[in-house]
């Protein structure tokens, strides 16, 4: 149990400094989108550089972690798009935003330090090839289904295709983890006196994601209608980390590791870009608020049930 509290609580712990700072306005709104600004385009991605630079890679190819991870993601986006328009009796088109807030997570700024603090450095090389891929593939799946419940012509693939090429150029988090793959192909290595300023400069990404974190939270609020919210919270936090555990273990027999970063980035709460696609498009957007709120809440307990099980449970 301490080894759990140990992994758990101090990720937490952060998130909670940030929410008072904010509540007590002791760092204003300027100074929390500046720090969102600097860990997002900076710190994040000097730390994930470097891990992709030199991290020992995982014994498993990017391809069988991608159909672990977001194979179980497929199914969780279709199990929460026939439970919003059978069980909840709600439109097709809001089944698009359902969806998205039942299957993204807050990987980056949850699942991430929760994997490095269980797995250390082991882990590196697998958060870095989940996270790459994450934000861009799941909000192009969220327009794709929104284009089809809309029977909308003008989304046609090519601007769907521009969009998601465009994300991609532009997210300096993808950019660093490619930038960091290829200098590691180059086989040349981190200068001494670089890498120690990389990783000082990586060493705040972190402590600086959680606290961030824990400000914007400020601006979510648990609200909606509670059949969807609740549904929302289950199928992400309760039904996601079992499946995905299962598919990575059973199914793509990904080694302890690499299965356990797959089930804790699954587990991980609904992510704020759930919440700003729901937004964008006006559907179901008090729901995603409060799955973002109220299910970081409930994951400070559920993240420490995921990692004691993955402690206890053996893999195949």
């Amino acid at each position: 149990m301490n080894a759990v509290l140990a992994v758990v609580v101090p990720v937490f712990a952060l998130i909670l400094v940030g929410y008072t700072a904010g509540r007590l306005r002791l760092v204003s709104e300027t100074g929390a989108r500046g720090l969102a600004e600097f860990t997002f385009q900076v710190a994040i991605p000097v730390m994930l550089f470097r891990k992709m630079a030199t991290a020992e890679l995982p014994d498993v190819t990017p391809w069988a972690l991608w159909a672990g991870y977001y194979g179980s993601a497929g199914i969780i986006w279709l199990t929460a798009t026939a439970l919003t328009v059978l069980v909840l009796r709600r439109t097709a088109a809001e089944s698009a935003s359902i969806a998205m807030s039942a299957t993204f997570g807050n990987v980056v700024m949850i699942g991430m330090p929760i994997a490095m603090n269980l797995y250390g450095e082991a882990a590196s090389a697998t958060v870095a090839v989940l996270v790459a891929a994450h934000s861009p593939l799941l909000w192009t799946v969220a327009a794709i289904h929104l284009a089809l419940a809309r029977n909308d012509r003008d989304a046609s693939w090519r601007s769907l295709l521009t969009g998601l090429v465009h994300e991609l150029a532009r997210n300096t988090i993808i950019l660093a983890i490619l930038a960091g793959t290829l200098w590691r192909m180059t086989g040349l290595g981190l200068d001494p006196l670089a890498d120690q300023i990389i990783t000082l400069l990586g060493r705040a990404a972190i402590p600086c994601a959680l606290f961030s974190l824990g400000l914007s939270l400020l601006g979510f609020r648990i609200a909606g209608q509670v059949p969807t919210l609740t549904t929302i919270l289950l199928v992400k936090i309760a039904v996601m980390p079992l499946v995905a555990w299962y598919v990575a273990t059973h199914f793509m027999g990904l080694p302890p590791v690499a299965a356990g970063v797959v089930t804790i980035f699954a587990a991980m709460p609904t992510g704020a870009n759930a919440y700003l696609f729901a937004l964008r498009n006006g559907l179901a957007q008090h729901s995603a608020s409060g799955s973002v709120a109220l299910g970081t809440l409930v994951s400070a307990a559920s993240a420490g049930v995921v990692v004691y099980l993955l402690g206890s449970m053996p893999m195949p």
